[in-house]
């Protein structure tokens, strides 16, 4: 396959017309994905990178020849898992085929992305089985996730709280550096791999849009499912009907037992007060009959 080679500096003209090469998600083949969106083209299948990985399970073989340790089993590969997830090794191997370096990015070479990653061109990330890569394409950076339908435009300014954010989360990045090939002229037959696909930016930007926005409706719509849900469950329960029925008749009980308590402190403190009244009353004035003495003794005198 004949290419051209874009320099470090990704300058010239547009690199494939414009166009962006975005592979989406196909089994555990997330390597061969990153792989091919870093070099924009589909220049690597799984067979390529199965291959590489066996070269290298025999040069480790042939090194670990002879030497006693528990960690390294002779029979398994180290660089293909059986489901296809491909170590850092083959990835490093598959990209200096086309004289790309992969370096860690928390390495003293690669201070310079560090502080400022918007001057490089394409960033690999990596979380335990799954790969993919930031890349700068025409000048503008995307994320080629391949679980994402298509690539995500991210801003210069974004870019380094992005990768921040990833190291945060616990992800591997390495930065690529190197001559990126410029230009893939592709066979139909390579066109057609079934997971790759050439977009305008515009047409990856409304991919991008509409999904965001029907992720963002399903979401809504499973809240409102959930809450209809769970008043269907009250309206067929009847036993959650009575025990909130059962809760407001309780209420209303303690309610009314204080209403009546009430009552009856206001009503009983007259009848004791108007006897209190009475009593003293009574003690202090003489009696009809003791007027009635008095008065005859006056008479007598």
């Amino acid at each position: 396959m004949s290419s051209n080679a874009e320099g470090g500096g990704g300058g010239g003209g547009a690199s494939n017309g414009g166009m962006l090469y975005h592979e989406v998600q196909e089994s555990k083949l997330c390597a061969v994905h990153c792989v091919n969106t870093v070099l924009q083209g589909p220049f690597f299948s799984e067979f390529d990178l199965a291959a590489l990985a066996s070269d290298l399970d025999r040069t480790e073989r042939q090194m670990m020849l002879g030497a006693v340790t528990g960690d390294f089993l002779p029979e398994l590969s180290h660089n293909v898992s059986l489901d296809g997830d491909f170590s850092i090794q083959v990835l490093q191997k598959a990209l200096e085929v086309w004289d790309l370096q992969v370096i860690p990015l928390d390495s003293p070479v690669a201070e310079p992305a560090q502080i400022d990653p918007e001057k490089e061109n394409a960033f690999i990330c990596h979380l335990q089985d799954h790969w993919f890569c930031i890349r700068k394409v025409n000048g503008e950076w995307y994320n080629f996730d391949s679980l994402y339908p298509a690539p995500e435009h991210l801003s210069k300014f974004y870019l380094s709280a992005y990768l921040d954010s990833l190291k945060g989360f616990g992800w591997s990045i390495f930065l690529v550096r190197g001559n990126f090939p410029k230009e893939c002229l592709v066979t139909s037959s390579e066109a057609s791999n079934g997971f790759g696909q050439w977009l305008l930016p515009e047409d990856a930007e409304r991919i991008t849009k509409s999904c965001n926005t029907a992720s963002r409706t399903q979401k809504v719509t499973g809240q409102q499912q959930q809450q209809q849900q769970q008043q269907q469950q009250q309206l067929s329960d009847p036993y959650m009907q009575y025990d909130d029925a059962q809760m407001l008749l309780d209420d209303e009980d303690e309610d009314l037992k204080a209403a009546i308590a009430a009552s009856l402190m206001e009503s009983s403190t007259p009848p004791l007060a108007a006897a209190v009244t009475t009593t003293t009353t009574t003690e202090t004035q003489p009696s009809s009959s003791e007027n009635e003495i008095n008065i005859s003794e006056e008479k007598k005198e």
